[in-house]
Parts: C-alpha cells; sequence; structure tokens
C-alpha cells in the first residue's frame, strides 16, 4: 500500500529526543490534515512516536520497520 504524504522529514542516524522534536517542529509548519512521513534508524523511535501521538493528538496513520530502518506517517491534527 503506497500513502500519500506531503512532507518527509529525514531523521536517520538521529538519537532520542531528536526524531521526537524535529517530527513536532515539521508538524508544526504543516495545516490541518496534512502527512508528515519519517524516515528513523533509532529502535525507540516506535515507542516514542506512539506516545507522542497521544500526548498531542496528531494521528499515527502508520508505522513500518524494514532493515532496521523505521518508517511513520503521522497526519497533523
Amino acid at each position: 500500500m503506497i500513502m500519500e504524504f506531503n512532507r518527509e522529514l529525514d531523521a536517520r542516524g538521529l538519537h532520542c529526543p531528536l526524531p521526537i522534536l524535529k517530527t513536532k517542529k515539521a508538524l508544526a509548519d504543516m495545516t490541518s490534515g496534512q502527512v508528515l512521513r519519517v524516515l528513523a534508524t533509532d529502535s525507540g523511535s516506535v515507542r516514542d512516536f506512539q506516545a507522542f501521538a497521544k500526548q498531542t493528538g496528531n494521528d499515527l496513520l502508520s508505522q513500518t520497520e524494514e532493515n532496521r530502518e523505521y518508517v511513520f506517517f503521522m497526519k497533523r491534527k
């Protein structure tokens, strides 16, 4: 399944909390309903993105992992 997105954030090589902080900043620059695709390599980011979605109300539409690379799709509330 190919998911449409409005913007992409490359957070590969960054460690906690930088992927979340950069995601928060990117989402702030987007309009409601837009989708952000985030690429990350920090294994802790799976748990972090789930918590971030709950705390902020932004929707975590999808999260996948392939070859220790994580892809998240976040929808701005």
